[in-house]
């Protein structure tokens, strides 16, 4: 049975995304290009949720009240650096810089991202309040969770800067794609090239599984 999917020149980024899982989107990215895209370890309060937008990106730096006062460098003023070029549908990427095991936020800070519309949090650290995130309309993936509120380890330092989680680039405007098996990090440019190929090999896939369902194994 042939597996054939719709024009992708006539369907929503979204649409195209639906169809498909993180390790599509890798063997797709890995026709176009051989740097590093995948993120693997996170979990998630909202599990089941795929994560797919454009990234906005929040960078953290080592707490210090003087260097960093609070006034300047807070959650509140970057988010909202952050979403000045528009916030629905995009992914909140939180770049922890090595604090992998320190909270960037929790359910109060993060309730800005609910009110704009974005699409959800990708967190290079750990996030709070699980219970209460689980009910935002978010997709979130952080590196677990946590009870301990992380302000003086660290704190917000500048938005929509290039960013770096576990070896990966994030470029503000890169797309962010994630599910439970992990993330990955598509070139702006490339993306819809890459869903499209993304969705070609689901097809090929489930058509390699129907031929295997019926294959003769006495046959080389």
């Amino acid at each position: 049975m042939a597996y054939r999917i719709a024009a992708p020149l006539m369907e929503s980024l979204e649409a195209l995304a639906r169809r498909v899982r993180t390790a599509d989107i890798l063997d797709a990215m890995g026709r176009l290009h051989r740097h590093r895209c995948h993120l693997l370890d996170f979990v998630s309060p909202t599990p089941g949720r795929q994560l797919f937008g454009p990234a906005v990106t929040i960078s953290y730096f080592p707490a210090c009240r003087v260097a960093r006062p609070p006034d300047d460098y807070n959650f509140k003023k970057l988010f909202y650096q952050a979403i000045e070029g528009g916030a629905e549908g995009r992914v909140l990427v939180l770049a922890g810089n090595g604090y992998t095991e320190v909270s960037l936020g929790g359910a109060t800070k993060l309730s800005r991202a609910q009110n704009h519309r974005l699409a959800g949090v990708l967190a290079d650290g750990r996030l709070r309040d699980f219970s209460e995130l689980e009910h935002y309309d978010l997709a979130i993936y952080c590196r677990g969770e946590t009870t301990r509120w992380g302000g003086d380890s660290v704190t917000p330092y500048e938005a929509n800067r290039a960013v770096v989680l576990g070896g990966v680039a994030v470029c503000p405007g890169d797309y962010v794609f994630a599910d439970a098996s992990g993330a990955a990090v598509i070139p702006a440019g490339d993306v819809r090239t890459v869903l499209a190929t993304a969705n070609q090999v689901v097809a090929s896939d489930a058509e390699s599984v129907a031929q295997i369902r019926v294959e003769n194994p006495y046959t080389p």
